[in-house]
């Protein structure tokens, strides 16, 4: 049996916490934006993708190969997709003729990507999709709020001016 603090658990212990780590950010982002999945949910999707993307990799270190030479551990990788993607569907609403949750659900799929390149070891490209994740999330809603806003001026402006031509 292993020890507990070996450098390796060690490193796969750091993996975890980046992932959890990076998951939150973006579900924090979320909850400011009131939003249904906030960090708990993002956090807890990317660390689940990043252990799923680690034992992928490690599981079949210490077993007899017997047959398992076509192991694939990217299948492991397809099914987290799978899976995220019905979480996703769960929190996508159409109501009242109005779609909602698509972004959180999007959000949510990204994370698991974000938690499984975490687990195959790609830290920097899991922290820097974090920044672009937030940079979308934040400075895009930005954007589409001000131009939502202008929209609605142009068709006060618009409707009015019909109405004072009559």
């Amino acid at each position: 049996m292993e020890e507990v603090l070996s450098a390796f658990n060690l490193e796969l212990f750091g993996q975890l916490a980046l992932a959890t780590f990076l998951g939150a950010l973006i579900g924090l982002e979320r909850s400011l934006a009131r939003k249904e999945a906030g960090m708990r949910t993002f956090a807890v999707v990317s660390l689940g993708s990043a252990l799923f993307s680690i034992v992928s990799i490690h599981a079949l270190k210490n077993l007899p190969v017997n047959g398992l030479a076509q192991f694939d551990p990217t299948r492991i990788a397809a099914q987290i997709v799978t899976g995220v993607g019905f979480i996703g569907a769960g929190v996508v609403i159409f109501a009242q003729s109005k779609l909602q949750g698509v972004t959180t659900a999007a959000g949510l799929w990204l994370s698991a990507a974000i938690g499984m390149a975490v687990g195959f070891k790609f830290y920097a490209a899991s922290i820097f999709t974090t920044f672009l994740a937030l940079l979308v999330f934040a400075v895009l809603w930005y954007v589409e709020h001000r131009i939502r806003q202008m929209s609605f001026t142009h068709h006060y402006h618009a409707t009015t001016e019909k109405k004072e031509d009559i």
